[in-house]
């Protein structure tokens, strides 16, 4: 694994496994990850940096090893409950902070042949990857949640300000970004407070206030 280096020229990360030894090393990481899942001894978000780092380090293709082992990342995660890779893009928050990617992994994968490596700076990134996944994706409901009651809040404005008896089309008017299924999901709701009560069907029917439901 190289390299570049700020004055263009390259140096060497890591020295991958032999092409021959692969297949073993990989049949091994394989058996053992496996061992190690069922046992269920080991929390699986250190299980996991773990198999990703010796993915990375047995370097089993010519060409993108770390797509792959980024791939791998997110099916592991599902196995283990961990489903953010759903909504949010792991890959993205991971070429976001490249320079420590690599640092760590240069770092845990220091001694790796030897067996004498550190996993604490591998494990350390992936789960602040992790963490700032959850983060994102707790930013992006929050955002949708506020749009949402926005929008609720519109529509209860309208309601407030038309006279009892009212119809469908009146806060439509008053409220035309608004889409027909997301007004009814606010007047049901006030329905099932008992704040508003309907008479008649379908486009003739009538809207009146709860204080006046008979």
């Amino acid at each position: 694994m190289a390299g570049v280096r700020p004055d263009g020229s390259r140096k060497l990360r890591f020295r991958p496994v032999g092409a021959a030894a692969t297949p073993e090393f990989m049949r091994d990481l394989h058996a053992g990850y496996n061992r190690l899942w069922k046992q269920d001894r080991i929390d699986k978000l250190i299980l996991i940096p773990a198999y990703v780092l010796d993915f990375l380090c047995i370097h089993p293709f010519l060409d993108g090893n770390g797509r792959m082992a980024r791939l791998l990342t997110l099916l592991l995660l599902y196995h283990a409950g961990y489903q953010v890779g759903r909504f949010v893009s792991i890959e993205s928050v991971i070429e976001k902070s490249r320079e420590t990617y690599y640092e760590a992994l240069q770092k845990s994968s220091r001694g790796w042949h030897e067996g004498r490596h550190n996993l604490q700076p591998w494990t350390e990134y992936f789960l602040g990857v992790l963490t700032a996944s959850y983060r994102e994706f707790e930013a992006r409901v929050g955002s949708l949640s506020t749009a949402r009651g926005a929008k609720t809040q519109l529509v209860l404005d309208a309601i407030r300000s038309l006279p009892d008896g009212f119809r469908m089309t009146e806060i439509e008017r008053n409220c035309p970004n608004m889409t027909r299924d997301m007004i009814r999901v606010v007047i049901n709701k006030l329905k099932k407070q008992g704040e508003l009560y309907c008479e008649g069907r379908g486009a003739a029917a009538v809207w009146r206030k709860g204080g006046n439901n008979p």
